[in-house]
């Protein structure tokens, strides 16, 4: 196992030693009581941190997107986001089932939309029509290869949505990332918006657990959605307490996971069947097209398994490589060996 080099996601990290003693030495109480200090904790920190009045422990990044969505919206209101946005791919169809919300979405190269495309999204007041109500941004967004939002666009598409009544979520989940990567603080981003959510069990290293900040009255409606959806929590400072070393000790360390993402992008975009400019890699996502000779992406990720080199094929004809601080640079040039021949021997070149 410990030779594997896993880039399937940057979920898969482990707590450290040190995140272990942490956990270990934490302070709790019963959270659904408010009584958790840990917990009081983590949230004090993350709402000074985000720049908002108040912030709300969640079990999941998932969970913490629907609770917003669900917190700013009444059923029949509509939501707007871009065709990549986590919240409409990978959550069950939450938007629908939990909040009673339709998506109207905006179709992008890497899920960074316009606040014209916005303007134009947004419906007539007639009542033939969803109400529009909601904004999403996710920064940095996944499906569009880790790409970092410009804070000026953020800033952009924010003004036009609350001009037309719109609230604003963003969706943080790998916020850390593109501060990092931009050289940015959160309150960049966070100022502009009504609520943000950030997981930190992604490149932060922490086990589980995500933050949803807000508007002091925005947090109480959100912590009576938590709990309706199941996600009251008892003793659960030792997971802030896991969360809380993510944010003293995890963050400006991103910048190692996005160095080896662009090593690898570098590494891999001149091989037979692979198809990747190294220049679109901003933070610690690869997405790239597997061509012929290759049948399916399925194939070159099955290729590379065999050698150790753990990733998922995203669709039919792409892929995903994820780098996180379970992997150094040296297993980065060993999966670049991996690709080398893998993709040369499909190729029919070399040994």
């Amino acid at each position: 196992m410990a030779s594997n080099v896993d880039l399937r996601s940057d979920t898969v990290t482990r707590p450290s030693p040190a995140m272990r003693a942490a956990i270990a030495a934490a302070e709790v109480g019963d959270d659904v009581l408010g009584d958790d200090p840990t917990v009081q904790a983590l949230q004090e920190r993350m709402a000074d941190l985000l720049g908002q009045p108040a912030a709300l422990f969640m079990p999941s990044g998932s969970m913490a997107n629907q609770v917003a969505i669900r917190a700013a919206t009444e059923p029949g209101d509509e939501i707007i986001a871009d065709f990549h946005t986590h919240s409409y791919n990978f959550e069950s169809g939450a938007p629908a089932a939990l909040s009673g919300c339709s998506m109207r979405l905006i179709h992008t190269p890497r899920g960074i939309f316009s606040a014209a495309d916005v303007a134009s999204a947004v419906r007539a007041a007639d009542a033939h029509f969803p109400r529009s109500r909601l904004v999403i941004i996710e920064n940095t967004n996944n499906r569009g290869g880790g790409s970092v939002w410009p804070c000026a666009a953020v800033a952009e598409v924010a003004a036009v949505a609350h001009e037309h009544g719109l609230r604003v979520h963003l969706d943080g989940a790998r916020l850390l990332n593109a501060c990092v990567a931009r050289g940015a603080a959160p309150t960049d981003y966070t100022r502009h918006v009504d609520s943000v959510s950030v997981c930190f069990s992604k490149g932060l290293g922490a086990p589980i657990g995500s933050i949803l900040a807000g508007p002091a009255e925005f947090i109480a409606r959100a912590h009576r959605y938590r709990k309706m959806f199941g996600g009251g929590m008892r003793q659960v400072g030792i997971l802030a307490a896991a969360a809380l070393y993510a944010i003293e000790h995890n963050v400006e360390r991103l910048a190692e996971d996005h160095a080896n993402a662009r090593r690898l992008a570098d590494g891999i975009s001149g091989l037979p069947g692979i198809r990747l400019d190294p220049a679109q890699v901003e933070t610690n996502i690869v997405l790239f097209d597997v061509s012929e000779p290759f049948r399916s992406a399925a194939e070159l990720v099955d290729g590379l398994r065999a050698r150790g080199v753990w990733m998922f094929a995203t669709g039919p004809r792409q892929a995903r490589a994820v780098t996180h601080l379970d992997v150094t640079r040296a297993q980065i040039d060993a999966a670049i060996a991996a690709f080398d021949a893998v993709c040369h021997a499909r190729a029919g070149i070399g040994g």
